[in-house]
């Protein structure tokens, strides 16, 4: 199964993941109405340590950590893409502290928690369609 890469020695820490992951999932046909003027919060995040930069999200995990931890029972996995059921979650953090890649965080809108769900943007992920280095690939390893 393909699975979302990170390429650290290519990120320019552009952003570009974020807004493209901050758009595709606002659910609006229009970036610029989606977006200005709007605190974004992407699925996907930069993190930026000295002169490495590099994208923190979801991998999508064959046996995921989050899904183990869930005391709810809002994480389930569909065609290898990790899910939190929004009606099912209670909030707990167990998911945020289990997952080893720090790819689960609370969400600002409406939502409990939030996480990548390889929301697509013409046969790949809006984040790795929107990276202009390739530091974030789609792949099968």
């Amino acid at each position: 199964m393909k699975r979302v890469y990170v390429q650290e020695q290519w990120c320019l820490a552009c952003h570009l993941c974020e807004y493209a992951c901050a758009f595709v999932n606002s659910g609006q046909k229009d970036m610029s109405k989606a977006l200005k003027g709007v605190k974004i919060n992407p699925c996907i995040r930069i993190e930026e340590r000295g002169n490495i930069s590099f994208a923190v999200n979801c991998r999508h995990c064959e046996e995921p950590l989050c899904l183990k931890s869930c005391i709810s029972g809002a994480i389930s996995v569909k065609d290898g893409v990790v899910h939190i059921d929004q009606e099912k979650c209670v909030g707990c953090y167990t998911c945020v502290l289990a997952c080893p890649y720090g790819a689960i965080m609370p969400a600002n809108s409406g939502k409990v928690m939030q996480k990548c769900e390889l929301e697509m943007e013409g046969g790949e992920p809006a984040c790795v369609a929107a990276c202009p280095n390739r530091a974030i690939v789609f792949e099968e390893r």
